[in-house]
């Protein structure tokens, strides 16, 4: 029993501190999630309120409308708020911990990173499970009371919305055009107007120098006095079986008061057709009409393909029987169709003419409509998948930037708002583009729904694991040597050497042996030369898919490095001069790209890598024959020079030779 107890006691104090760390980073990243929390929100904000500045400005709406409009805006945006606010204060948490040294105390207690992160685990996933929720219920309801504030907004007092250059709908049945306008006098110049009464063939235009326009008392029309314009209006003839124009009627005019219905009063816009926008629905809701939506389009395109199979003037009677027998009725008569027509009179060669116009007018008119009217019907259905995708991966976005934003921090290991913001909006923007592009991509049918949405979660989210094995494993991402030390190899850059004079020499170099040693690489390079055509181009097969490594290049660096290394210690200021000049040789670089065998034979494989690293290559042994030449030329001014020091040197001199 005292056994038992005494263990159930250690057990305790091995998770009391757990349990207060995790209390302590929990404290560390809620404070910091909440301050970054509106400041992203504020960020979000004004980046979204550019899109209706002009709805805002010069309205007279009151307080109450616009605190309305920005409630809203707010409740819309929160749900994109979490992942960059989740990311951020990560980022400065660990980075604090990083920075004054208390992730490394951590550490050096035995608990690993995945257990410091463990409480803000399920912090993020409460947020995560909070956000998808969000959508599901308070998303939906914000976004129908926010367009519809934005549609009565958009109809508060148009007189002053109308803006210069282009045309103005915002006055139902006419489109209205302002050349230039007076704000001081309101007086508006370059005046047309186009008044829809039917269709565009009955439009009227309206022309004036200039006129004014402003609103009833009772609000409810626009009165639009013009000066010195004319009016243009085209008539219809009725009682003809086809509809024909006859002279437009033109009036002049000195002034002309024109009423146009319009309330303008600020009443909430009709919702109705708002709750049909995917963004409007719950998840449930989406994926009950997204059924609906399929088989509505099913049978619309069913109905459309029966009708194309149709002529448009006879799809009621006509078949496929009847215009054979027509055919064979031609054929057994020997009826010659076009010297038919030519028999007829011209009058009715000119209705014949306008007849079978008008019907390919009217059938292409018709597939018209039929192809504008089926891709909106399939925009309807992607935009109820995208929106039902986009509820999962934007909660799911909290935990991969988390993932991200945690790990750096611990790596970085640098808190403030300084280098954790950086790299906080570069991360933002990254997945802002690729989302957007997915989005846009998928909307138009360019790509597939899955993929465009999916898009910015399927590249965060191997760069999260990423970073997240290598914080736990202490290992070094952000090696700024490292990595030029790579692009170095990739691009065929080299650094020159740089052996100075030793401070402390316990032993002189062996001068006699050193030469000797550097003849023999002279003698070895030009039988390697002999032997190895460096300036000839290699047999890609055998480079990209066969072994080719060159020993006998690496065996004379290796002895000319030797040699170097000893000679590195002399005193003599010419002997180091000449060493500084033997070139650094890349032993490896002009047989095949990489050491292991399916590396060379996928980089084949692959054309414009084969390509590059081929010419690479090239450009390697071309080095290479360059840089043995050059050590040939070295070695003919050092070794008189390492052979007279070395004859001093047995002579057991003490002075060692200067120049």
């Amino acid at each position: 029993m005292a056994v038992y107890q005494n263990c159930c006691t250690f057990a305790d104090h091995m998770r009391s501190p757990i349990k207060k760390l995790d209390i302590f980073i929990a404290k560390q990243f809620g404070l910091l999630f909440f301050a970054t929390f509106f400041i992203c929100q504020f960020v979000l904000m004004m980046q979204f309120l550019w899109r209706y500045v002009d709805e805002l400005i010069g309205k007279g709406l009151s307080l109450e409308v616009m605190a309305q409009f920005f409630w809203y805006m707010g409740l819309m945006l929160m749900p994109q708020a979490f992942p960059l606010a989740i990311l951020l204060s990560s980022l400065i948490a660990f980075g604090n911990l990083g920075e004054s040294s208390e992730l490394t105390a951590i550490k050096s207690a035995g608990i690993s990173l995945m257990q410091a992160f463990r409480s803000l685990i399920v912090i993020v996933t409460g947020i995560a499970i909070m956000s998808f929720f969000f959508q599901e219920i308070v998303g939906p309801k914000a976004f129908v009371s926010f367009r519809q504030l934005l549609i009565s907004m958009k109809q508060k007092n148009p007189e002053v919305e109308i803006p210069e250059g282009i045309f103005y709908d915002g006055i139902p049945g006419s489109n209205l055009y302002v050349q230039k306008k007076n704000m001081e006098t309101g007086t508006l110049y370059g005046i047309m107007i186009y008044r829809m009464n039917g269709s565009y063939e009955d439009a009227a235009v309206i022309l004036a120098d200039s006129g004014h326009i402003q609103a009833t008392a009772e609000k409810k029309h626009m009165l639009l006095t013009l000066y010195s314009g004319e009016w243009f209006e085209n008539m219809r003839q009725s009682g003809l079986g086809v509809a024909a124009n006859v002279p437009y009627r033109r009036e002049t005019f000195s002034t002309k008061r024109i009423v146009l219905d319009f309330d303008s009063g600020f009443d909430m816009a009709e919702a109705g057709w708002i709750a049909m926008d995917a963004r409007a629905k719950s998840m449930s809701k989406i994926l009950h009409d997204l059924d609906s939506i399929r088989e509505f389009n099913d049978s619309v395109g069913h109905q459309f393909f029966q009708e194309s199979s149709l002529s448009p003037t006879r799809r009621a009677s006509l078949s496929k029987d009847d215009s054979v027998r027509v055919v064979k009725a031609v054929a057994e008569k020997s009826v010659n169709l076009d010297s038919l027509y030519e028999q007829l009179p011209g009058e009715r060669k000119q209705r014949i003419i306008a007849m079978a116009t008008g019907n390919a007018q009217s059938a292409l008119s018709e597939m018209e409509y039929k192809v504008d009217y089926s891709e909106n019907l399939n925009r309807e259905d992607r935009s109820h998948q995208m929106e039902a995708i986009n509820k999962v991966t934007l909660s799911l976005s909290c935990l991969i930037f988390f993932f991200i934003g945690a790990p750096l921090g611990a790596i970085i290991r640098k808190g403030g708002l300084g280098v954790p913001v950086i790299i906080s909006v570069l991360v933002f923007i990254v997945f802002y583009i690729l989302d957007n592009t997915g989005m846009k991509m998928a909307r138009d049918d360019n790509w597939t729904v899955w993929f465009g949405k999916l898009l910015g979660t399927a590249v965060l989210t191997p760069i999260a694991v990423f970073f997240t094995y290598k914080a736990n494993n202490d290992s070094v991402v952000f090696n700024i040597d490292l990595y030029k030390q790579i692009a170095s190899r990739m691009l065929g850059l080299r650094s020159k050497r740089s052996i100075s004079r030793k401070e402390v020499i316990i032993e002189d170099p062996k001068y006699l042996t050193d030469a000797e040693i550097l003849k023999n690489v002279s003698l070895e390079i030009e039988r390697y030369g002999a032997v190895h055509h460096l300036l000839r181009w290699p047999n890609p097969i055998k480079v990209f898919f066969r072994p080719g490594d060159d020993h006998e290049i690496e065996y004379i660096n290796n002895v000319l490095e030797s040699a170097i290394e000893d000679l590195s210690y002399t005193r003599n200021p010419y002997v180091l001069m000449k060493l500084n000049q033997f070139p650094v040789i890349a032993t490896h670089a002009h047989t095949r790209p990489f050491q292991r065998k399916w590396l060379n034979a996928i980089t084949g494989i692959f054309l414009p890598t084969g390509i590059f690293f081929y010419f690479r290559m090239i450009r390697f042994r071309i080095r290479l024959y360059r840089d043995l030449q050059h050590i040939i030329r070295v070695n003919k001014k050092l070794i008189p020079r390492v052979v007279e020091l070395g004859d001093v040197q047995a002579e057991g001199s003490v002075t060692v030779i200067d120049d």
